[in-house]
């Protein structure tokens, strides 16, 4: 990974490439990121830079973390991300990445709540008809009755869904707008609008 910033989805437009074909984008308010702290292999461990996204008022920001932008002397930022990269400067700005690059963005899926064993995991229907009963759509039997006499763990069952981590890979980078601080990336990136998101150099390009 030599590239990496962090943004906040905007919403999905469309635009037309030079043949005219539709390309669906999802457009990105990426940056400009602070650089917040630089760990050194030789102090830390390892070698990566930590960029903050987002402007956050003085009263939001706990004493400890005040202590930490102080000691870095950085600007208070709402989101902080580490990556394993090199940075000239102090800032990261969109213009990072350029048109036809090809990245992985990472961000949180949207969370639907408890959902029934259908919608989080595809499991058939029951039928409807012939005495099954209102229960069309239950799990249905768990597992043996007498061996082993429980259910196993990591049974597919109905529970929490959405509100996790989702990575999308291999997309490209349609077009960039330096000036406004917008990456365009085609096709769908995780999370609602108003989400953050992180996007960095493919890992499988």
């Amino acid at each position: 990974m030599t590239k990496a910033i962090i943004g906040k989805k905007l919403g999905m437009t469309q635009v037309f490439d030079e043949k005219g074909n539709v390309v669906p984008v999802t457009v990105v308010e990426a940056g400009p990121c602070a650089v917040v702290a630089t760990k050194t292999a030789e102090k830390d461990g390892y070698a990566a830079v930590q960029l903050g996204f987002g402007d956050i008022a003085l009263k939001q920001v706990t004493k400890p973390m005040q202590g930490h932008y102080k000691k870095n002397d950085a600007p208070l930022k709402r989101i902080l991300r580490e990556f394993p990269i090199e940075v000239e400067g102090k800032v990261v700005k969109a213009d990072v990445f350029a048109v036809g690059d090809v990245v992985d963005v990472h961000g949180k899926s949207k969370g639907k709540g408890t959902a029934g064993a259908i919608k989080r995991w595809n499991f058939h229907r029951l039928k409807e008809s012939h005495g099954t009963g209102p229960v069309a759509r239950h799990a249905g039997s768990l597992g043996a009755c007498s061996t082993p006499s429980r259910v196993y763990k990591g049974k597919k069952l109905a529970g929490h869904l959405g509100a996790e981590k989702v990575t999308v890979q291999n997309l490209k980078v349609v077009a960039v707008d330096a000036e406004n601080n917008t990456i365009a990336i085609k096709g769908a990136i995780p999370g609602p609008k108003g989400g953050y998101v992180t996007i960095t150099d493919a890992v499988k390009a």
